[in-house]
């Protein structure tokens, strides 16, 4: 079994790290798995980039050089939108390196052309990271569900026209997605709801296999020592907030989560939390939190993230809009309990009031609440984290690998029958 994993890049990312991690994953469990991506960060000889620096730069141009015509859109919301125009070297690599199964993860940023899966002639694997495959260009759509018929009148773009570009990408999408023999994976449930709604997957198989993460590094560190590594108080209470572009990328809740501390500072905690942030560097005006915040910055490599979740006593995910957040998983394996919004595919890794709290979605109070709740009961406490561990041993690398390589064997056993 021969199976190539294409992706944007191989560490940067939420979307990138999930596929990177299976491609450990299948590879550890005897898979001949190799990896394409447009930018290489390891020098990992299993994961295929572009070769030399200038073929790399015209890579990154092209995010910039894709998101062009959206320019005519001056009203728009500004948030992620990917046309996918730009032609590409995809089909040449693949057809060298002859995989058995094609696995699709984020291939946007200008890397892949929406064309250019029509031509894939392998039976092909789609792990989606967010909604883009089936939208009009947007990766989440909030609340409009125009992708369960068509899109039009995109109001991110801040159309009012139905012959919008988001309607021109629909339409180049269910051209090409028909050619494909494809098949849908979703990392969460709520996720293969939205795919199977809409009109562009809705006669498709979808699967449910959740991300895995290795925990023989994401695991329990000694509070003490971790907090003694990142020069952090060892006699306060810590809420962690963290995501790539933690303060900026509105979807992450970064000004939900502010007002829910600031409703904190009026009760008994007032003198004792503290907050870190990682995925983001310190601003020059600090917001308003009401308590002392430390700015960690961004990290790569999994054992820094292990000791940033072990340090803490909360993590807090307040997303309005979320896939399956490696954040919590991650958090989870760490033994630290996780408050975040009952949406999306939170409830596949947090069980209220058994490792976590789910609030009621945008309730600031209940928010502030589920923070209060974690930190008040020492003894609870203790079976929050205990079942936080638990949980995540069903979230493993290895279950993860498994579970594909079972889906590729059929495919293929199926294709040649």
């Amino acid at each position: 079994m021969k199976p190539l994993l294409i992706n944007t890049s191989d560490i940067i990312g939420g979307s990138s790290r999930a596929a990177y991690r299976l491609h450990k994953g299948l590879q550890q469990i005897g898979v001949n798995s190799q990896m394409l991506v447009q930018e290489k960060s390891s020098d990992d000889s299993s994961i295929i980039a572009p070769p030399v620096r200038f073929y790399q730069g015209i890579a990154r141009s092209k995010i910039s050089i894709d998101a062009f015509p959206l320019k005519y859109y001056q009203n728009s919301t500004r948030e992620t939108f990917s046309l996918q125009w730009l032609p590409d070297r995809v089909i040449n690599k693949v057809n060298k390196i002859n995989p058995d199964i094609i696995n699709l993860h984020w291939i946007c940023g200008g890397f892949l052309q929406i064309e250019t899966l029509s031509k894939l002639k392998r039976p092909v694997v789609w792990t989606m990271h967010d909604m883009w495959p089936f939208t009009g260009g947007c990766h989440y759509s909030g609340e409009c569900d125009r992708y369960t018929k068509y899109c039009g009148a995109c109001h991110y773009l801040g159309s009012t026209q139905e012959l919008d570009i988001s309607r021109w990408v629909w339409k180049r999408k269910a051209k090409a997605w028909r050619k494909v023999n494809l098949t849908i994976v979703t990392p969460s449930h709520w996720l293969a709801k939205c795919a199977r709604s809409s009109s562009l997957f809705h006669n498709l198989p979808i699967e449910v296999i959740p991300n895995g993460i290795d925990i023989s590094i994401y695991q329990p560190i000694e509070r003490q020592l971790a907090r003694k590594l990142l020069k952090l108080p060892q006699n306060k209470k810590i809420i962690l907030f963290g995501a790539l572009k933690a303060d900026s990328n509105k979807r992450k809740g970064f000004n939900l989560l502010i007002s829910a501390l600031q409703k904190l500072n009026e009760t008994v905690w007032k003198d004792n939390l503290e907050v870190a942030i990682f995925g983001a560097s310190k601003p020059g005006t600090l917001p308003r939190f009401g308590f002392k915040s430390h700015y960690l910055g961004t990290f790569q490599d999994d054992i820094s993230l292990a000791l940033v979740y072990s340090m803490a006593d909360v993590f807090v995910l307040p997303s309005v809009q979320e896939n399956l957040a490696n954040t919590v998983m991650e958090s989870l394996a760490c033994g630290t309990p996780c408050v975040a919004f009952n949406i999306g595919g939170t409830s596949d890794m947090i069980d209220h009031l058994i490792n976590g709290y789910l609030a009621h979605p945008y309730e600031i109070e209940d928010l502030a609440q589920g923070i209060s709740w974690i930190l008040e009961n020492q003894e609870r406490y203790k079976k929050l984290s205990y079942q936080a561990l638990e949980k995540a041993k069903s979230f493993t690398q290895e279950i993860q690998a498994r579970r594909y390589l079972s889906l590729f064997k059929n495919l293929k056993n199926y294709k040649e029958s």
